[in-house]
């Protein structure tokens, strides 16, 4: 009897993990319980244990790969003389996971550039099925991936994607986001930064789905969430989305850079939804130097591919020290050249636009403020270094200064950052 070790799915926004190593070689032995493989997947390196004893008969997968939640990866089997065929256990057991592709489904203006140079273009292949699933469902094939043979569009991409839009939570008329959730309880709000979407929680997500419902909110024309044609997408745009997401009921708003500020201005004009606040490096106001970061990021998301604007923003986000160990400037790129790819530059440019409209228009209102708020601060952040203004204008809020850390807090430091976040809703809860 043979049993599939395969590619694991352990978070609400992990879509595909990459297998860094086997620490077992084949012909091996293993325990039910002892460490066969270690993935990388949500920024974080992770042990896989075996789920079951048995001969380490067959590798589908080797290191550095990455693939879909899902994939087969390796086959143990109870001894290492049984009979064993590859090729038909692959074919039975592996089962990708089938996920629409995170772009904006809105067309942008005419006057909007591509998002991402292109090496070709022409008509995309599609499978006969797929078109005709695709007509019948009244959906255009453009903004679908391929998981087929050189991209080809497959049934089960267009039924992928069906079903991603179908989970669109409508917050005005005619928008709609991607809100992936998990857990149960009083609600929690993640609200992403500037060109990323809810997968830069991805540290945060599984501690606090222990207590809470936890909505991570792709804001507009990131990730599947609808793009309005619009000249900019403001602070106060976005919160109001936001508190159409909050329904009936107060939530935990959390919010990290660009997300800071539309939770700042979310319990400035919509009190009534917001229970308690964390603001991660928050931006209220736009400095020179952040500045000119948010016109090369868009510029370059214009001009050149993802890996090579994640690499640009590295040294923004992360300090000396993480920089310096190889293993984890690589995992740190890899995470972040997926997220900057799931951002339009066309929507980056509304961003922007709405970013530094709103900067600075309320600094003298956050003395209102008056629900239980934390903010977290990277003491080596260089893009938002006003965190501590921001905590002393606003009453009784409290102030963590994450030693070692640069902007990517949640990234760099998720344990401090963790631990900080679920002392204070636990406050806020009491």
């Amino acid at each position: 009897m043979a049993t599939a070790i395969k590619m694991p799915k352990l978070g609400m926004t992990m879509a595909e993990g990459t297998v860094i190593d086997w620490p077992i070689a084949l012909g091996d032995f293993v325990d039910k319980g002892e460490i066969v493989l270690v993935i990388e997947s949500e920024k974080a390196e992770i042990e896989i244990e075996a789920t079951a004893s048995g001969c380490f008969r067959h590798v589908y997968v080797e290191a550095q790969e990455t693939v879909a939640c899902g994939t087969l990866l390796a086959a143990l089997t109870d001894s290492a003389d049984e009979p064993f065929d590859a090729a038909a256990f692959h074919a039975e057991n592996n089962t990708p996971e089938q996920r629409a592709v995170s772009v904006s489904v809105t067309a942008p203006s005419a006057e909007a550039a591509p998002t991402q140079p292109r090496a070709h273009a022409g008509r995309k292949a599609v499978a006969p099925a797929a078109r005709a699933l695709a007509k019948k469902l009244d959906l255009d094939v453009e903004p679908i991936v391929g998981s087929g043979p050189g991209g080809r569009i497959v049934k089960a991409d267009v039924e992928a994607w069906a079903a991603a839009r179908a989970a669109l939570i409508e917050v005005a008329d005619g928008v709609r986001l991607e809100v992936p959730t998990v857990g149960s309880g009083d609600q929690v709000l993640l609200l992403p930064g500037f060109g990323t979407d809810a997968s830069a929680f991805a540290r945060q997500i599984p501690a606090l789905a222990e207590g809470y419902r936890v909505c991570g909110v792709n804001p507009r024309g990131v990730g599947l969430s609808d793009a309005p044609v619009a000249d900019r997408y403001d602070p106060a745009l976005l919160a109001a989305d936001a508190a159409a997401l909050a329904g009936d009921g107060p939530a935990h708003v959390i919010g990290a850079s660009m997300g800071a500020a539309v939770a700042v201005e979310m319990a400035l004009a919509h009190p009534d939804s917001v229970r308690s606040l964390t603001l991660i490096t928050p931006a209220v106001e736009v400095t020179p130097r952040l500045d000119a970061v948010l016109a090369a990021w868009c510029r370059l998301s214009l001009e050149t591919s993802s890996d090579v604007l994640a690499t640009a923003l590295l040294p923004w986000f992360f300090t000396d020290d993480l920089l310096a160990d190889p293993r984890a400037r690589q995992r740190m790129l890899r995470g972040l050249t997926g997220i900057v790819a799931r951002v339009p530059a066309h929507v980056l440019d509304r961003y922007a636009s709405g970013l530094r409209s709103w900067t600075g228009s309320r600094s003298e209102d956050l003395r209102s403020i008056a629900v239980p708020t934390l903010v977290l601060i990277g003491r080596e952040d260089l893009l938002t270094p006003g965190g501590e203004r921001i905590a002393d204008a606003i009453p009784a809020a409290s102030c963590v200064v994450v030693p070692n850390a640069g902007h990517a807090l949640s990234l760099e430091a998720p344990e401090a950052v963790n631990e900080a976040i679920l002392a204070h809703l636990n406050r806020a809860g009491s």
